[in-house]
């Protein structure tokens, strides 16, 4: 599946989850150099991820009964959740979740 050419695709969760913490940072800790440098460090790991065979890491072990195996990237101190779907012939990666790896994941 290495040779798959993937698009992708943000569910608002995601981005609602990541402006959060992008917004926390930059006001809230008054950072705004770390908050940018955060989007910019997730972009790059999805990018990255996009064209490394998406479905070529070890899929999250998970309690619940999933439609599609998740699968994680770490950036700093926030994982990011995706999944990749295979229809009508094409292959998305399908970014879920961000999230702090301190925060409870019981329910992802």
């Amino acid at each position: 599946m290495a040779d798959q050419n993937y698009s992708v695709r943000y569910l608002p969760l995601f981005q609602s989850e990541l402006e959060s913490a992008v917004m926390y940072i930059a006001n809230r800790l008054r950072n705004p150099s770390s908050a940018e440098k955060l989007l910019d460090d997730v972009e790059k790991a999805i990018q990255k991820r996009l064209t490394n065979n998406p479905e070529g890491y070890e899929p999250v072990m998970s309690k619940k009964k999933r439609d599609y195996p998740y699968y994680r990237i770490y950036v700093g101190n926030y994982i990011i959740y995706y999944v990749v779907i295979h229809e009508d012939g094409e292959h998305i990666m399908e970014v879920r979740r961000f999230v702090h790896t301190l925060q409870n994941r019981d329910n992802i």
